[in-house]
């Protein structure tokens, strides 16, 4: 039995099964017993449902799984919630993977009593899965910096199940940006007590839906945007500008570690 809460590890996926192995396995890994794994595969045509069926019994009964067509990305995190029994929950991307074994402990144990929220850093990798592209922190992150674009990584936040029933879920109309605005509706409306955890969670691949195209970007902004003002705050394209000072700065980090390597 483990002592610390247990965390419910959500990961939606369609026709991932380039990637949906390296996910589910960085899952097996995790050395605490303090999780449960729930996946909801919108019909997959591809290889994905053999990858899930294999790996599945791996689990035990730590791990839920469902197939059906659902109405995207954001409904499909909205049925792992429902089926979420944690005290807290986390979505790992069909594409991503957990940095280390410890990673659900250190979520688990950062959740003590006066925690509602928690949020870290993120790696975006190559191909390799191991060489460092941009490193996401979030160490001087503060709910106001919504406002102008800045959330923390979506993959290494993690709120309370108890704050979904009350404060929402994922709103199905938007198309990239659900995410951000169910932070601003939890961590700066809603004001839940967020802590810092000072360590990297996940590695992201390269070529999410949110940075795959000059398209991507502008859709994002404008949901962006969007976002801050349904939850009455202002906002507007121009204000967004500066998040890209950041991302050349994440992305110039690693960049010059490795040619100081060489």
């Amino acid at each position: 039995m483990c002592a610390m809460p247990l965390i419910s590890l959500i990961t939606v996926c369609r026709n991932s099964a380039a990637t949906i192995r390296t996910a589910m396995e960085s899952v097996l890994a995790q050395e605490s017993d303090c999780w449960e794994y729930i996946i909801v595969d919108g019909s997959s045509s591809d290889g994905t449902l053999a990858i899930i069926q294999e790996l599945a019994p791996k689990f035990g009964s730590r791990m839920r799984w469902i197939s059906e067509p659902d109405s995207g990305m954001y409904d499909a995190m909205n049925k792992g919630i429902s089926l979420a029994r944690g005290a807290a929950i986390g979505i790992l991307n069909a594409d991503d993977l957990l940095e280390s074994p410890s990673t659900l402990s250190l979520v688990s144990s950062a959740f003590t009593d006066d925690v509602d929220a928690v949020y870290a850093d993120v790696r975006f990798v190559k191909s390799d899965l191991s060489t460092t592209v941009r490193h996401y922190g979030s160490k001087h992150w503060k709910p106001w910096m919504l406002q102008w674009g800045k959330m923390p990584p979506h993959p290494s936040i993690y709120i309370r199940r108890e704050h979904f029933s009350s404060l929402g879920g994922y709103k199905t109309d938007y198309e990239i940006a659900a995410d951000y605005e169910l932070v601003i509706r939890h961590l700066r409306t809603g004001h839940l007590r967020a802590k810092y955890l000072p360590a990297t969670l996940v590695r992201m691949r390269m070529g999410g839906k949110s940075t795959r195209s000059w398209r991507s970007n502008l859709l994002i902004n404008k949901e962006t945007v969007r976002a801050n003002r349904e939850n009455g705050y202002f906002c507007c394209m121009p204000m967004l500008l500066p998040k890209y000072l950041f991302k050349i700065w994440e992305f110039a980090i690693p960049l010059a570690k490795r040619l100081l390597r060489r």
